[in-house]
């Protein structure tokens, strides 16, 4: 039973690395230059091929549902990029808050998953409260470290 959770949660975990992944990727690619001149072609190209559709309901309905899928599927890859960034943005924040000026140990916490933010979070808040100072630290490190470690391993 335990196996299985297991499997399960490092399963979710890797979907969750690879939808970030290409969120991320799409994200950063959907505002280059070379992404709107694409887009700008197609437009073109479908604006030229109006005569030769005669203006159709079908020659509309290509550029309505074309457009649609792309804005539908683009709203929830930037979504999940902006998401993990914020998070890590706010991490990096609360440590400055803390310790009043910035460590270089959170340098990099936005290429954690989700959940591996959320736990550090998590960790940062409870140590704080306990007045653990210290020991913040060095579980960032670990942390980072974790992920460093696990995102080379799937490399190789």
């Amino acid at each position: 039973m335990a196996d299985t959770v297991s499997h399960a949660r490092h399963h979710t975990s890797a979907v969750q690395r690879t939808f970030g992944s290409i969120a991320n990727a799409v994200a950063r690619e959907a505002g280059r230059p070379w992404v709107f001149s694409l887009a700008l072609l197609i437009v073109i190209a479908w604006g030229v091929m109006g005569p030769v559709f005669n203006y159709s309901d079908t020659w509309q309905l290509v550029i309505n549902t074309g457009t649609t899928i792309v804005t539908f599927l683009m709203v929830f890859l930037i979504q999940n990029s902006q998401n993990r960034d914020n998070a890590a943005i706010q991490v990096k924040l609360d440590e400055l808050i803390r310790v009043g000026a910035g460590k270089n140990f959170f340098v990099g916490v936005e290429h954690l998953t989700e959940e591996e933010i959320e736990r550090l979070r998590k960790m940062i808040e409870q140590r704080v409260k306990k007045g653990n100072n210290k020991e913040v630290g060095d579980i960032a490190v670990q942390v980072t470290r974790d992920a460093a470690t696990r995102a080379a391993e799937e490399a190789s």
